[in-house]
């Protein structure tokens, strides 16, 4: 049996992505997992080095990676919502352009699009637990929000001032924004293991979408003091059939974005795109 380490986020919906194995419920005669749990940007850093053998990155970050190839499965995409810019006061976006900005990380998804938008724009990076605080107590002047924040940042008295995914939704004419995706390395792995390992995790992924609420309770680990129900929406949100497997509509938005990013000059040409 072949031991592989495994990247992923302290995250309700990654959880829920691996209830069935850590259950018990799908198993593989062919992996050992060891499981290396690190908040994404930490987890985009440890592909740039090639220190995992499977690893859930923002998909911006694979614009950056050598020698990896893109899972069908287990990748987040949003459907008209996604990551979130808010601060303590309503703003136009031509005032947004001048404020200082908590992102959560260079290469995660969310600041591409955010770049997208924007341009450049005088940026902090802060870590993404961290950042509605940030905007409160004016350390910046407004933060962009990933994870359950999305849906949660009224709570603090904050006003939404952009909605990366309905600006993407508009911009690409509906299709699914890309935002976070797993890959696996093609120095570590034959192509027979990564696609072996694929199959075993979308098993997992089917498991948790048949059995929702005991997958729920094993993500609730990963609440941040957020109740169940909360914790619910934000995994449906993203933990859907796309997840299973992204099929062309997935594909099609991963080489959208890197294509308007490329126009933009934000990121340099990507000879290909492999998907396993």
């Amino acid at each position: 049996m072949r031991e592989i380490t495994l990247g992923h986020t302290p995250d309700a919906d990654d959880a829920f992505m691996f209830y069935g194995i850590e259950a018990g419920k799908v198993k593989s005669p062919h992996f050992k997992i060891k499981h290396v749990i690190e908040d994404i940007e930490t987890l985009n850093k440890h592909a740039l080095n090639h220190e995992l053998d499977v690893t859930a990155i923002s998909a911006h970050a694979f614009a950056y990676l050598k020698d990896y190839t893109i899972l069908r499965s287990g990748a987040s995409f949003g459907f008209n919502y996604g990551p979130v810019v808010v601060s303590k006061k309503v703003l136009s976006l031509s005032q947004l352009k001048e404020c200082t900005i908590a992102i959560p990380g260079k290469m995660t998804s969310a600041n591409l699009l955010l770049n997208l938008v924007l341009g450049k724009f005088n940026e902090q990076e802060i870590n993404f637990q961290l950042i509605p605080d940030a905007v409160l107590s004016d350390k910046v002047d407004a933060g962009l929000v990933i994870h359950e924040t999305q849906i949660t940042y009224y709570k603090s008295h904050l006003y939404k001032i952009l909605d990366l995914g309905a600006w993407w939704h508009t911009e690409t004419n509906g299709l699914p924004v890309p935002l976070g995706i797993n890959v696996a390395s093609i120095k570590s792995m034959t192509i027979e293991e990564i696609r072996r390992f694929n199959n075993l995790f979308k098993a997992s992924i089917l498991y948790g979408l048949k059995h929702t609420n005991a997958a729920v309770d094993y993500a609730m680990r990963y609440s941040r003091g957020q109740p169940k129900h909360v914790m619910t929406k934000f995994i449906k949100m993203y933990v859907n059939d796309i997840t299973v497997d992204m099929g062309a509509d997935g594909e099609k938005a991963i080489k959208k974005m890197f294509k308007m990013a490329q126009e933009k000059g934000i990121l340099p040409l990507i000879s290909q795109l492999n998907f396993a």
